[in-house]
């Protein structure tokens, strides 16, 4: 009886959840069209759910005012680490217990199968991004820019700077371009003499600067002349380069790489359909299948060996992605637990200096 009664609501949650299509918020761009092709379609021609995506510079930003105004527009968000973890801290995510994730093929726990730190109380991740930079060749004839100094090296290096109007990732690259290792740079962070040497080092490029928002305009920005070099996401440079043939090169030597994660607004209007939604799309076969259409790496391990050719059929992935070995040399992955406490004191204090 007791197993029937399981049975039953379980059924019961699926045809609720079957009948209730969801929206999910996301980052627009070539990333968004992997969403789409990997999880999307598939999603709901298993189950029927039909998925709308929105789009955002940061899907983050929205929900606090909806959570709370009471008006929950939408069911997934995917996120950055650090919004993930403050939402939830504050209660406005609902929280995602791992033992709902399907585990990996040979039967792994999910959270033994995911990356470290890749799964938090309220949020699952994804997909493994990074922050590089990226540069037009054809300003560089002779020798190109390989290290993280050569952006901030405008007299060998000559021409504007593109760089995201925020305090992350930018400050972690200023101090590895002065030599601090990848492996001390929140150390130095952390101290006010470190923060003061970070802005120092921005300051020397800072009239050559222009300042970039949404992840569609480092590329545009190269695209257009306006600059020789710019930090960007990894995947909008690769998409650029291999289906735009746009005449651009990767650097990775100091890349600050992050996870971005799935997240359900606390009073999401369709819940169950959007648990369900982020079951199906961190398992480990949709993770490997989103590299088909962008170079960011899954979040789950049995997911790497799975990863295979690019949507143009000859492309292989592996290299590309942000956690292959070569690309991991100088590597930062962003801390958490340092933004997560410091965020808005360093952002006021980014802001002000963009205004001096």
């Amino acid at each position: 009886m007791k197993k029937l009664l399981i049975l039953t609501t379980a059924l019961a949650a699926a045809a609720s959840a079957a009948h209730a299509d969801i929206t999910v918020i996301s980052w627009g761009g070539a990333y968004e069209k992997s969403q789409v092709e990997a999880y999307n379609r598939p999603f709901t021609a298993q189950t029927g759910i039909a998925v709308k995506m929105l789009a955002a510079d940061n899907p983050a930003a929205p929900i606090k005012s909806m959570v709370e105004s009471n008006n929950v527009g939408v069911d997934v968000a995917d996120v950055e680490y650090t919004d993930a973890i403050r939402l939830c801290d504050d209660g406005l995510l609902e929280e995602i217990d791992p033992a709902i994730l399907p585990p990996a093929p040979d039967g792994t726990p999910a959270t033994e199968d995911f990356l470290p730190g890749a799964l938090t109380d309220c949020a699952v991740g994804s997909m493994v991004f990074s922050t590089v930079y990226g540069y037009d060749v054809t300003k560089f004839p002779d020798e190109k820019p390989s290290m993280i100094a050569d952006f901030f090296d405008t007299e060998k290096f000559p021409g504007k700077r593109g760089m995201r109007k925020s305090a992350r990732a930018n400050l972690e690259m200023a101090l590895m371009a002065e030599g601090v290792p990848a492996a001390e740079v929140y150390d130095v962070l952390a101290t006010p003499e470190g923060l003061d040497r970070a802005f120092a080092k921005l300051d020397t490029i800072k009239r050559n600067v222009v300042w970039w928002e949404a992840g569609a305009q480092p590329p545009q920005l190269l695209a257009d002349g306006e600059v020789v070099m710019t930090t960007a996401y990894n995947g909008r440079l690769f998409t650029a380069v291999v289906t735009e043939n746009k005449p651009f090169a990767m650097v990775w030597d100091g890349q600050v790489y992050e996870y971005e994660l799935f997240v359900i607004p606390k009073g999401a209007p369709n819940k169950d359909a959007a648990l369900e939604y982020i079951k199906f799309a961190t398992d480990t076969q949709r993770l490997a299948d989103q590299t088909k259409w962008i170079s960011y790496g899954p979040a789950r391990k049995s997911s790497l060996s799975l990863v295979g050719l690019y949507e143009d059929g000859k492309t292989e992935m592996a290299p590309h992605m942000p956690t292959a070995e070569a690309n991991l040399a100088n590597a930062l992955r962003s801390s958490y637990e340092f933004w997560v406490d410091r965020d808005i004191e360093i952002n006021e204090r980014f802001s002000t200096w963009l205004a001096e």
